[in-house]
């Protein structure tokens, strides 16, 4: 069967895979405090274009959301999302595991807008009893969003701007960062955010690692014994090695990139194909998740050659779902989909 329902259904790119092979049998000091981890947060700083940086390695994307927003929140504050963010929908209550409640704005095409957010925030502080409730603290977006949308350097600039107002850090999640720099359609690049988010990752796992996100702090505002509290929390990995290893591969010889642009081509080439053949987009994605409409026939007999997801049940005729090209996708299997559409 084709596989088109996500973009960590493989294991690793080979290169990856290679250079963790080349490396196995080397003794080295746990916890990722070897050569080869100082070596790729070198290289992923030199990629954001700042070596002021502060780089943490992760295994996965809910645990760097969870130990990112609950170690910069104060115990009495909330962070700001999306209606339909990642950590407002997919992660199981996390963050409110950790006692922080997750504040909903509604969602403009996955995004949070800046206009919201003001308005949010003057009606908070507006109102005389705001210290009977849960005070916003942060500010959670994702790039790409949960619907594939991009946020243009206006509309994150507008997001930062009232997060510096009121003094919240504004955190990014980058879980598909790379397939977002790559798309013709962002003229938003890596040094953007670097100067405009307080705290953002590149993530790995859905981008060629076998597991694995950058956690990086832009405004040397690591909180105070963060390595600490990744161990607290069970998050710390002994032989940290393994996802260093991985972004020492990753960024090597523009690897991140390559990859994700060979997702995009994919993704945009399916696009085209889906418009060409009469199918109505559910949301027009400039990245590597594609949201069409389908009738219950042309479900079921798409499902039979292809797995995607379903996403969500519009009425009895229209059911949205999502195809999703990566860095694994073969060239052979795309066009194998395209004929059978």
């Amino acid at each position: 069967m084709l596989s088109f329902l996500s973009d960590y259904t493989e294991g690793a790119h080979p290169k990856v895979l290679r250079r963790l092979n080349e490396l196995n049998m080397i003794s080295l000091p746990g916890y990722g405090e070897d050569e080869y981890c100082e070596e790729a947060k070198r290289k992923v700083k030199k990629f954001c274009g700042r070596d002021d940086l502060q780089v943490q390695f992760l295994t996965g994307g809910t645990q760097t959301n969870l130990l990112t927003i609950s170690t910069m929140l104060r115990r009495y504050e909330a962070v700001i999302a999306a209606e339909t963010g990642h950590i407002n929908v997919h992660e199981a209550g996390a963050i409110e595991y950790s006692g922080h409640k997750v504040i909903t704005l509604p969602s403009v095409n996955g995004k949070v807008s800046g206009d919201d957010l003001e308005e949010y925030m003057e009606k908070f502080y507006g109102d005389d009893t705001h210290d009977h409730m849960s005070i916003p603290g942060m500010v959670y977006i994702s790039h790409p969003s949960e619907l594939g949308t991009l946020y243009s350097k206006a509309e994150l600039k507008k997001l930062s701007d009232v997060c510096r107002k009121y003094d919240m850090p504004l955190y990014m999640d980058g879980a598909r960062l790379g397939y977002g720099l790559v798309s013709n359609e962002s003229d938003l690049t890596i040094e953007d955010i670097v100067e405009l988010c307080d705290v953002f990752y590149i993530g790995g796992t859905k981008v060629g690692a076998l597991c694995g996100e950058a956690l990086v702090f832009t405004k040397n505002n690591m909180p105070k014994g963060f390595v600490t509290m990744t161990k607290q929390q069970g998050a710390m990995l002994a032989k940290g090695r393994l996802v260093g290893m991985q972004f020492d591969a990753l960024f090597t010889d523009d690897l991140y990139l390559e990859i994700s642009r060979h997702a995009m081509k994919c993704a945009m080439e399916l696009k085209e194909a889906f418009i060409r053949k009469g199918y109505t987009l559910y949301i027009d994605s400039p990245t590597n998740q594609q949201f069409v409409i389908l009738s219950p026939e042309q479900l079921e007999r798409l499902s039979k050659i292809a797995a995607f997801s379903v996403w969500e049940k519009i009425d009895s005729e229209h059911i949205a779902v999502r195809f999703v090209t990566s860095w694994a996708t073969k060239e052979e299997d795309l066009q194998e989909l395209i004929r059978n559409l």
